[in-house]
């Protein structure tokens, strides 16, 4: 038991055992103070929860960094954390004591942050320092984890969210306003369904162009500008056979015709036969291509040269004037605000299935997911065709325009 000694400063120091044996004190201002924290303290030793007063001295950043240390993710993710966390976190929390920080100060942290960044972002950050928090509980540094029940903003749904694209408009628009060389890995992303990473590291061993079909057997992986492949897809179920359609076929064949590779390089390679870059691409490609196909702002031909009109994150409408349509385009394509991105071809492909009557179960096993609630949940929007559902309930109209309910 530990006992209470007055200081000659007139303070009081609580001395006690800690359970390791070793004699710990700390002192308070009032005598009762010291007397709670001393039963406190044999309360928690009795139940195994002990944590050491002094321990919460340490910053957050130094135990950061021990638990990052013990990372064994994919490279990708830890590149992706190791970015929020030095971007978001650390500059926050890095020096301050675990002991110091509190619940309040996390929820205004995390509101603030939801002004300024994407709700991802948001939950990505606090899902980082909840989880450096949490191992400071479990090393008995701090007794408990004050980002418990930190609250994220809900998300607001807004007209430059994750964007779908008509079948008619990816072939007839899209894919003509693609430069040739890339017009391959666009048609097999959204012909297929395939993530960035497995159109990247498609290679000829995963063609049957005979048999229409394409197996995704590897993926490209891509961390600071450099890529690697990875010889097994994002998860066990994304080890699969995906159909092609008939459209896609011809693309393909083009592509390899014009631009035939060695079988250890990507088929939708560079210039010197290494996979595309992602950030690289989508700058320089995707959205130059978007503005072209007129699904991203707007270029206009004047007397002077070519107006660039383009609308910001504020929703103020921009126009400005290039002597080149190149520029003019480029210059849309970098400040224009939402827009499709590639990745929505994906979201495209599993609507298109879904819509057209397609099983979830099905849609599943081609787009490689391990479960089918992420299918309908993640992947699939509603359909804004009202005709479907009236054919669905069988229903047809008569000679006067009117509906006439099915027999039965």
């Amino acid at each position: 038991m530990g006992f209470i000694d007055k200081t000659p400063e007139g303070r009081y120091r609580a001395y006690f055992r800690d359970p390791s044996g070793k004699q710990r004190s700390k002192t308070f201002r009032l005598k009762k103070d010291a007397a709670t924290f001393l039963a406190e303290i044999e309360t928690a030793k009795t139940r195994g929860a002990y944590v050491s007063p002094h321990a919460g001295r340490v910053p957050f950043g130094a135990h950061a960094a021990e638990w990052m240390a013990t990372w064994n993710t994919e490279i990708t993710t830890a590149a992706r954390d190791r970015s929020i966390m030095g971007t978001h976190v650390l500059p926050r929390w890095g020096d301050v004591p675990l002991a110091k920080i509190d619940h309040l100060a996390l929820q205004a942290w995390v509101s603030d942050l939801g002004k300024r960044r994407s709700r991802a972002t948001v939950v990505e950050a606090l899902r980082l320092a909840s989880t450096v928090l949490r191992s400071a509980v479990r090393n008995r540094l701090i007794p408990f984890n004050p980002a418990d029940d930190v609250r994220v903003p809900r998300a607001r749904t807004r007209d430059t969210d994750e964007r779908i694209i008509s079948r008619p408009d990816l072939r007839n628009r899209l894919l003509p306003a693609l430069p040739e060389r890339y017009r391959g890995i666009v048609a097999t992303a959204a012909g297929a369904g395939l993530r960035w990473g497995e159109v990247a590291g498609l290679r000829t061993d995963a063609l049957d162009l005979d048999a229409a079909r394409l197996f995704v057997i590897r993926t490209v992986v891509e961390v600071s500008g450099t890529t690697s492949f990875k010889p097994f897809p994002k998860s066990r179920a994304g080890r699969r056979t995906v159909p092609l359609p008939g459209w896609l076929l011809p693309i393909i064949r083009e592509h390899l015709d014009r631009w035939p590779t060695d079988p250890s390089a990507p088929i939708f390679a560079n210039e010197v036969g290494a996979p595309l870059l992602r950030t690289s691409f989508r700058s320089r490609i995707w959205r130059p291509s978007l503005v072209r196909a007129g699904l991203l702002g707007a270029v206009e031909q004047v007397d002077d040269g070519h107006q660039a009109l383009w609308t910001d994150a504020a929703g103020t409408k921009h126009t400005e004037t290039r002597r080149t349509e190149t520029a003019a385009v480029h210059h849309v394509a970098r400040n224009q605000t939402g827009g499709l991105r590639f990745h929505d071809l994906r979201h495209s492909y599993a609507t298109w299935l879904v819509d057209d009557g397609v099983p979830p179960n099905m849609v599943q096993r081609v787009l490689g997911h391990e479960r089918a609630s992420t299918t309908l949940d993640l992947y699939t929007r509603r359909t804004d065709n009202s005709d479907r559902i009236l054919q669905a309930l069988d229903d047809q109209e008569d000679d006067d325009g009117g509906v006439v309910p099915a027999p039965g």
